[in-house]
């Protein structure tokens, strides 16, 4: 299948970045995990000072979120290697911004969104304070998740310098208070996030010379038997989207809507409610602690586990074990 590529006519779009980019010299699995900008050929932070938060520690690939607070700052002139996308979560604060010979100046508030395209090269100057989560999206996450969605043809992006999108800015929120709790949801759910964000920015903002090829039925009775037999075999680990979809046969992005379509949740909401089922018959044992019988069912730890149980069961483990 081709890979998508800039479009012939860019000179309408405002730095446009491709999703075919080889990212530049090298860039595109960046060793640090810091949502970092070039300044002529060295890598280095967007955002002055320590993030509030960071992923340092997080299980999600092609993909690097931090929370910043800032104050009035101005970022000098900087190249895109990835796509970036801001999510202001405080305001209202006023913003200069130079792109490829244009200016503007944006006054925006919490909810405003800012999406930068690989190639921008741009300078931003904010003159006051403001809360903002900020992700880089590698070139490769959006590629893979194209090239699954079975789009052909060449596409690009604008970039947008404020803008408001209510399922962007629930993605992002979440995708923060994942990272704030310490990733207790695991890798499966990372992998789910990253592909959801992926393809709305492709259907919403990438342009494209071809239509979405239309989902075709769940999974077959043999592969859909195939997988459930190998997630019970494995509640005790933790789980990755692509190994399930590659016993199925598929893509990820086919995978996840074929599974969902079968057994009306998504593979992670499935493995969740398998895993307390489980940890209910563990429960059982007085011999078994609740931090065992986390880790037998694959739980990060006790409170993840906790928080799990009571959504399901709507009691804690030790009530629920109290009661039986």
């Amino acid at each position: 299948m081709p890979r998508p590529g800039k479009m012939a006519d860019s000179r309408t779009r405002q730095q446009a970045g491709p999703l075919a980019s080889s990212s530049s010299a090298g860039h595109d699995l960046p060793s640090a995990k810091r949502v970092s900008v070039l300044v002529g050929t060295r890598s280095v932070p967007l955002l002055p000072g320590r993030p509030l938060i960071d992923n340092s520690r997080s299980p999600w690939t092609g993909l690097v979120m931090e929370k910043h607070r800032l104050g009035a700052v101005a970022i000098p002139v900087h190249e895109h290697d990835t796509f970036c996308l801001h999510l202001q979560t405080s305001g209202p604060v006023e913003m200069d911004w130079h792109s490829s010979g244009r200016s503007g100046r944006v006054r925006s508030g919490a909810g405003n969104l800012i999406f930068l395209s690989p190639g921008t090269r741009d300078s931003m100057l904010w003159h006051g304070p403001s809360h903002r989560i900020v992700t880089s999206i590698q070139p490769t996450l959006l590629r893979q998740a194209a090239e699954q969605m079975e789009l052909k043809g060449l596409y690009d992006f604008d970039n947008q310098w404020s803008f408001q999108d209510e399922q962007l800015q629930l993605l992002l929120t979440e995708m923060d208070r994942e990272m704030a709790a310490g990733w207790p949801m695991g890798s499966l759910y990372g992998d789910l996030l990253g592909m959801s964000l992926s393809i709305a920015l492709i259907r919403k903002y990438g342009h494209t010379s071809s239509a979405l090829v239309p989902l075709k039925g769940g999974l077959s009775q043999p592969r859909l038997k195939h997988v459930l037999a190998y997630i019970e075999e494995s509640l005790d680990r933790d789980i990755r989207l692509q190994e399930l979809a590659e016993l199925a046969g598929l893509s990820s992005f086919h995978f996840a809507r074929s599974f969902r379509q079968s057994v009306g949740a998504t593979p992670h909401q499935y493995i969740v409610q398998r895993r307390v089922q489980r940890a209910k018959e563990l429960l059982l044992r007085p011999e078994w602690s609740i931090e065992q019988v986390a880790s037998a069912t694959g739980f990060a730890g006790a409170s993840q586990f906790s928080r799990a149980f009571r959504q399901s069961a709507g009691v804690t483990p030790t009530e629920w074990r109290r009661k039986v």
